[in-house]
């Protein structure tokens, strides 16, 4: 998915909650992220055009509290918790995911089998 920065994008998105695991001091999440506007898109290996400079999850744990939550590697990140998450530098993405005082993350995720799943429901539509 690509879209031009500053103008509205239309996305199918889905909802994952994930529970974060209190682990002593840490509250585990059990993925890893990559991607961002300070980052190259190039090096990205889920921007279909090499442009997106998205957060994509580039890592679950198994059976982890993502991998629970049914977070799949190549999701885009959206949305964490009402934030907007398409314009952000890696580091603030990091942030925004690992707050001491939260212990659940809200995301709106998009992904390939979604959009492509909208796409084949639509062309299969009568015309009218």
């Amino acid at each position: 998915m690509s879209f031009i920065p500053g103008q509205p994008v239309t996305a199918v998105v889905q909802r994952i909650e994930i529970q974060k695991l209190r682990q002593g001091d840490n509250l585990i999440l059990g993925f890893s992220i990559g991607g961002g506007i300070d980052q190259d898109p190039g090096q990205n290996p889920f921007s279909e055009d090499k442009t997106d400079k998205g957060i994509y999850v580039t890592r679950i744990t198994p059976g982890g509290p993502a991998d629970v939550a049914d977070l799949r590697m190549g999701d885009k990140i959206m949305q964490v918790n009402g934030w907007d998450m398409t314009m952000v530098t890696h580091d603030k993405a990091r942030k925004r995911l690992t707050k001491k005082n939260e212990d659940v993350v809200r995301l709106l995720v998009t992904r390939k089998s979604l959009e492509d799943a909208v796409r084949h429901s639509m062309g299969s539509q009568p015309r009218q």
